[in-house]
């Protein structure tokens, strides 16, 4: 039992909140609240890898870290609002349980690498305590304090003493990532609610579908195991600033992708048939550029593949704005889809 499960419900609160406000503002809210999320998601990833939940008593701490992880979900849609304690506490919560499961291991250099990193999560879970008892701009810069801090932490930590098993680490992202996207369908049935169903939106429904799918193999075919392969291959220090790099770094922008594809999804359904507002198309065609471009630089960081093939859908996804604009949600849709495709079928030849 894993905080990993809680990240679907998670995904469906960034989706509501940038579905809910498609501006610069909610996008902004979105990418601090998930910017700080993320870090603590992945750093459990990484806790499981070195200490793994045999014990009864790391297994029930790690209950309590899905609690806390539960509470930041419920409160992502007012974090900037009423919600913003519970968001902080429910952090603290999550905070303070990695840390103290982390310094149950045994292994010297994970202990080191630990007492680095671990003042450093207290003290950015501590600023979002406090950004929960203040209010407008005060807010805004605790959040993005917390959010630089987190990021930043690994220059001034021992990052290369966590050992990394490679299976493990790689298929814990990978699920995370499946979760991501399977979750992005459903937050497109949950926003249609009790609304009615005629074929146009069906059809809508149906190509956001084939777009998810699309999302999925772009990354599921081949590339785990070019990932594993990548890490077995490597140094012992090095391994774990690649893991790092290519699954932090990189996939908050490839998990950030899935989100914006999946609000954009979301409000073209409910406007089917009519042409997209320019929000609604931005978010599509930027979302599935963030998700490519996020696959470029995690085959840069691991050097396992060709780069120009994900780097084109990047490049070709940006136009369909104007599809969706001129014409319908549909539109811009397929196009998505078709280049997609194109891109997965042209890498897989090369």
């Amino acid at each position: 039992m894993q905080p990993t499960q809680t990240f679907v419900f998670t995904i469906t609160q960034l989706t509501s909140l940038l579905a809910k406000d498609p501006s610069l503002t909610g996008f902004l809210q979105m990418l601090l609240i998930f910017g700080n999320v993320w870090w603590m998601y992945g750093g459990y990833a990484w806790l499981t890898n070195a200490v793994p939940p045999r014990e009864l008593g790391v297994r029930l701490l790690l209950l309590v870290g899905m609690g806390g992880f539960l509470v930041v979900a419920l409160a992502i849609p007012t974090a900037f609002g009423a919600g913003g304690l519970a968001f902080g506490l429910g952090y603290l919560v999550v905070t303070l349980v990695h840390t103290g499961v982390f310094l149950r291991t045994s292994q010297q250099s994970v202990l080191k690498a630990m007492t680095g990193l671990g003042p450093f999560n207290l003290v950015t879970a501590g600023l979002l305590v406090v950004a929960g008892l203040t209010n407008g701009n005060a807010r805004w810069l605790l959040f993005g304090a917390g959010f630089v801090l987190h990021w930043l932490t690994p220059l001034f930590t021992r990052t290369g003493g966590f050992r990394i098993r490679s299976g493990h680490f790689v298929e814990r992202h990978g699920l995370i990532l499946l979760i991501a996207i399977g979750e992005s369908v459903v937050a497109v049935g949950i926003g249609l609610g009790t609304i009615a169903l005629p074929a146009g939106r069906i059809a809508t429904a149906l190509l956001g579908l084939a777009l998810a799918a699309g999302l999925w193999w772009l990354y599921f075919n081949g590339e785990e195991e070019r990932a594993e392969q990548a890490l077995d291959g490597a140094a012992f220090e090095r391994r774990a600033w690649m893991s790092l790099n290519a699954f932090g770094y990189v996939f908050l922008l490839v998990l950030g992708g899935i989100v914006l594809v999946a609000a954009g999804m979301k409000l073209a359904v409910v406007s089917y048939n009519e042409p997209s507002t320019l929000a609604t198309a931005v978010l599509l065609a930027a979302g599935v550029a963030a998700y490519a471009v996020g696959l470029v630089l995690f085959r840069l960081v691991l050097d396992c593949g060709r780069l120009v093939f994900r780097l084109l859908i990047a490049i070709l996804a940006l136009p369909t704005i104007w599809l969706g604009v001129g014409i319908a949600p549909a539109a811009q849709v397929s196009a998505l889809v078709l280049i997609i495709i194109a891109g997965i079928a042209a890498d897989s030849r090369s």
